[in-house]
């Protein structure tokens, strides 16, 4: 196809950007999730920009932006959920995304652009999704038989009874809310007094029989086969499965996505207006362009079970990986997916206000 006009020298300058090192000394920031790109990535990165790749974490979305409420600089890319961009961009701390740097922004699947929270992705490009479901011992939940197709193994006392102290659920009311409408039949995304304050009288009773609220740990406390079920991320979860093999554990892990449906992630990289490169922006565009082709977007699948928005990686991801419908849901089961949308302030309020009652009781 002819370039339009300038089109020259727009390409003229993605190869430049791509091939002229950078200066000696440069670094660029990322607030990530954790374990959210693997170290022969980091390295291939910096040996293609002559630079260092300073990375810092975060464990929830909602930590994350209270961490920018309460003044946080520095960071030149962050990965946050779509609820989170769309909180971000409403904020106006967000720099738009030069799409003429971005040679590979072709690679990605139509199906995960222009969304809801980010119509155009003026500000966001997609880097991963993951599907928030059901983790579990395989051999516990059938000996005990339990279901693992259902939203009721975490929330039903007769359940519950037989696996009390073994379960956690995410300490993010946001996650742990949607998980209840699901399965009370709701949209993830209600807001409807009544149905929120039903879902939070479902948590509540099921509360007593869980060990903890845990964001963090849960991977290795399943792999250690100190908890039996888990509510957490499809790549958590495809994680602890890998451990407990490699640590030759007398059980599997399983994990999969409940017939009520479940909430679908997806997490991108965008430029924030208070980054340290904020005014020199090229160095982060370099990176989600590397992050965008296919071999450097599989490494992530590969590493961590992520799901992937992009068609380039299809090549290189793991068959194994491919073919598993809890990380590449088919079109049935992405019909029983939401993202979660953001909260305006009464919302956000009325959540608070019910995730205080479900903590402290």
């Amino acid at each position: 196809m002819k370039a339009p006009h300038g089109g020259v020298v727009a390409l003229l300058l993605v190869w430049l950007l791509g091939t002229v090192p950078a200066l000696a000394g440069d670094r660029l920031y990322l607030y990530n999730w954790n374990n959210y790109i693997s170290e022969e990535t980091i390295k291939r990165f910096e040996a293609f920009c002559g630079c260092d790749l300073v990375q810092d974490y975060y464990s929830d979305n909602e930590e994350m932006l209270a961490k920018f409420a309460a003044g946080a600089k520095g960071y030149d890319l962050v990965v946050p959920t779509g609820n989170a961009v769309d909180a971000l961009i409403k904020q106006g701390a967000l720099l738009p995304i030069r799409k003429d740097l971005l040679p590979h922004f072709a690679n990605l699947n139509p199906a995960y652009l222009d969304t809801e929270f980010d119509p155009g992705n003026r500000y966001s490009v997609p880097y991963a999704y993951s599907i928030t479901l059901l983790g579990y011992n395989e051999p516990k939940m059938r000996e005990l038989g339990i279901p693992t197709d259902s939203w009721a193994a975490l929330f039903e006392p007769q359940y519950l009874a037989r696996i009390k102290g073994k379960v956690t659920v995410l300490d993010s009311q946001r996650e742990l809310m949607a998980a209840a409408l699901k399965y009370l039949g709701y949209s993830a995304n209600a807001t409807d007094e009544a149905k929120l304050r039903q879902a939070k009288e479902l948590i509540l009773r099921a509360k007593p029989y869980w060990a903890a609220f845990n964001a963090s740990s849960y991977i290795k406390e399943l792999t250690l086969g100190n908890i039996w079920l888990a509510h957490g991320y499809s790549n958590d979860m495809f994680q602890a499965q890998q451990d407990a093999k490699r640590a030759q554990r007398p059980f599997t892990i399983g994990y999969s996505t409940p017939k009520e449906g479940a909430v679908l992630a997806i997490d991108s990289m965008v430029l924030h207006k208070d980054g340290k490169n904020r005014d020199h922006p090229a160095l982060a565009h370099r990176f989600i362009d590397f992050m965008l082709e296919g071999r450097n977007s599989a490494d992530l699948t590969n590493l961590i079970g992520s799901g992937n928005p992009n068609r380039a990686a299809a090549p290189y991801i793991d068959p194994e990986i491919a073919a598993n419908k809890a990380i590449f849901p088919d079109a049935e089961r992405l019909k029983r997916l939401e993202m979660l949308r953001d909260l305006n302030v009464r919302q956000r309020r009325l959540l608070n206000r019910l995730w205080t009652e479900i903590k402290l009781r």
